[in-house]
């Protein structure tokens, strides 16, 4: 995608002014939602894990069209450094008004074969990481104004596992829609909107629309196709504009009628 993708020409820019900040966003869905939320204004902040020539090329891409981004190393599994690196986005871009809790791993196997640390980093990243990296955020929310938005990429897994090997990572996508509702209402009297989004498949590099179950997964769906992953960024530009403002506590299927 050229930088020409990420301008403001095609946009109404209904984020100027506001600040996000975006986990896993190197890449993938996280990448298209940095170039979503960049496109409409936002100055965006992300991180990455280990690659940095993607992340850094990913924020090189949004100033050259005229937007500001900061990539960010930090791993959400680490509640420090996660933190760390939200508090200092806060303070180099003067604010944040949207975090978006994209970054998630998922590791498959039977119940038999799954190892405790494997169970362990899934819930480390997929769950208490969503959980540490809100934590932080809202501090830095509603100061000024009471605007403030919290999205989850969740999954549709949450609600539908038509396969065996998936339960551990069903189980952290599940823990998401109840987290979700629960930060809503711990929020709301601040005006902090909260929100999960739960993709189908979607094409990626870890799932791509061409891949072995590719078939299996569109004779399960009502549209028998693949996501783009800027499918799934427009509705979290949605939950983090003002139109969504009454928009909290959902979880907002996005899946091609997977869970239908």
């Amino acid at each position: 995608m050229s930088a020409t993708s990420v301008s403001s020409s095609s946009s109404t820019r209904v984020l100027a002014g506001k600040a996000a900040f975006v986990t896993g966003g190197s890449r993938g869905i996280g990448a298209a939602i940095v170039r979503r939320l960049a496109r409409d204004g936002a100055a965006v902040a992300f991180t990455y894990t280990s690659n940095a020539a993607p992340a850094q090329a990913l924020a090189a891409e949004i100033e050259a069209a005229g937007g500001r981004a900061l990539a960010l190393r930090a791993d959400s599994a680490d509640a420090a450094a996660i933190t760390a690196a939200i508090d200092g986005a806060a303070r180099e871009l003067g604010r944040l008004d949207i975090l978006v809790n994209n970054a998630g791993v998922a590791i498959m196997g039977e119940v038999g074969s799954v190892a405790l640390d494997d169970l362990d980093r899934t819930l480390a990243i997929n769950v208490r990481g969503v959980f540490v990296a809100t934590q932080a955020a809202v501090r830095h929310m509603g100061q000024g104004g009471a605007y403030g938005r919290v999205i989850t990429i969740g999954s549709t897994n949450s609600e539908r596992l038509p396969w065996a090997g998936f339960s551990v990572y069903g189980m952290s996508k599940a823990a998401i829609v109840g987290l979700t509702k629960g930060l809503a209402r711990d929020l709301g009297p601040r005006g902090i909107t909260v929100n999960n989004v739960q993709p189908g498949p979607v094409n990626t590099d870890m799932n791509p629309a061409d891949g072995p179950m590719a078939k299996d997964m569109h004779g399960l769906m009502a549209l028998d196709r693949h996501a783009d992953p800027a499918e799934i960024a427009g509705m979290v530009a949605y939950l983090a504009g003002p139109e969504s403002g009454m928009v909290t506590g959902a979880s907002l299927l996005i899946d091609g009628g997977f869970a239908a």
